[in-house]
């Protein structure tokens, strides 16, 4: 039997997607400039028929338009010709994922369910605190993990999102938020974590070139401080992310020994707990100012005992990693295998992590009366219609106008 090319070696289910996978043209023919770079902005207009040198220039000009007074159509732009606007107009446009359906949890978290323009769907979560506010951003639609506590694994992975669908998941956020012109103080988003729907290092070009868009001082500016790229543990990818894109790391870790990481978290089969560690130890720019995150979901007699928080603090002490471990209360979803551990269980196993000199904060759930919460994510897609979908979409450009 004849096997699809370029599969991506995974475990668990193997959908037919090669990777990488072209963007998907527009239906209008039209290019869309969110997510290209200056240069590439510039290449866009000459192969479009604009000579080199004003190229160029309106490259820049668009740039800062699109991605520091967040612009969404060509008349806003001020300083270009309005002879030039029809002309940019008719070839190329400046694009959001359209939304949906736009929920909030009563605790103020924001969750969007968005579509791209091949009609797929994939959502983002924004999380207001105090002293700071986090947009989870996804990668891709669907999943290939199959993380048996999440359920956005139960999804099949449909493709990966483009550098402009991940780009502008944050340019939507900002939009609503009101936080246009970019400026690095004074905004509620102030910081951004690949943790949406997919690993992000099974798409890893498009997301290195979204966040050095979001990173780029004249450009969304985002401190790569203030960014924190999550992993499964896709070990061969680490060091490149370290390298080419120097954003903080989080390692979705949740179990101590081979036999139950291979249940919830399959890819330990292709890359084990020993390997993952010693690439995390590895991982460049990590050190006590730039801790590493390790999320561990707290799952009832599975991986929450004393034995297994003693043996967490040993890897972790074994591998001298500049470590914190965020303990995440299992969210509930439909059809779950697990249950939460008990609060009793989950102080026992936080203080004895801490009784070691390792940070161990319980996650406060945020959003889950409105399923935005840690591993919650599955696109609504799959629990209501699509004709229901689209009415939904259609009333909402109506409302708008």
């Amino acid at each position: 039997m004849q096997t699809a090319p370029n599969l991506m070696p995974i475990p668990g289910h193997v959908d037919p997607v090669p990777v990488p996978r072209a963007t998907p043209a527009r239906a209008d023919g039209k290019v869309d400039l969110v997510g290209l770079t200056r240069d590439q902005i510039r290449a866009e207009l000459e192969a479009a028929g604009m000579e080199p040198k004003q190229a160029k220039l309106r490259s820049k000009q668009l740039w800062h338009w699109i991605y520091n007074r967040g612009a969404t159509s060509f008349e806003t732009m001020t300083d270009i010709a309005k002879a030039q606007h029809p002309w940019l107009d008719q070839r190329f446009t400046v694009d959001r994922p359209a939304v949906v359906e736009a929920q909030v949890s009563s605790d103020g978290t924001r969750k969007w369910l968005l579509r791209s323009t091949d009609g797929h769907d994939f959502e983002m979560v924004f999380i207001p605190d105090a002293d700071r506010g986090t947009l989870c951003v996804s990668s891709q639609v669907g999943c290939t993990l199959n993380c048996r506590f999440c359920h956005t694994g139960t999804m099949r992975l449909v493709r990966n999102l483009t550098p402009g669908e991940i780009v502008g998941q944050v340019m939507l956020a900002r939009d609503s938020l009101g936080e246009w012109p970019s400026q690095p103080e004074g905004r509620m988003l102030t910081n951004i974590v690949m943790m949406g729907m997919g690993e992000p290092l099974y798409n890893f070009d498009a997301v290195r070139d979204a966040l050095k868009i979001v990173m780029d001082g004249d450009g969304l500016a985002l401190s790569k401080r203030r960014i924190t790229l999550s992993t499964s543990g896709v070990v061969p990818m680490m060091a490149r992310a370290g390298e080419e894109i120097g954003v903080n790391l989080a390692v979705s870790l949740h179990a101590v020994t081979k036999e139950v990481r291979d249940e919830i978290v399959p890819l330990n089969k292709k890359y084990g707990i020993e390997e993952l560690l010693a690439a995390c130890a590895a991982y460049p720019g990590a050190n006590n100012a730039r801790r590493i995150t390790f999320e561990y979901v707290m799952l009832k007699d599975k991986n929450d005992s004393d034995a297994d928080a003693h043996e967490l603090v040993r890897l972790i002490r074994k591998y001298k990693l500049p470590a914190k471990v965020n303990l995440i209360p299992f969210n509930p979803w439909e059809g779950a295998a697990y249950e939460c551990s008990t609060p009793e269980r989950i102080r026992s196993f936080s203080n004895i992590v801490f009784e070691a000199g390792i940070s161990a904060p319980v996650r406060t759930p945020r959003g889950r009366d409105i399923d935005a919460a840690c591993g919650q994510l599955k696109t609504s897609a799959e629990k209501r219609s699509r004709a229901e979908l689209d009415r939904l979409a259609e009333e909402k450009q109506a409302a708008l106008g």
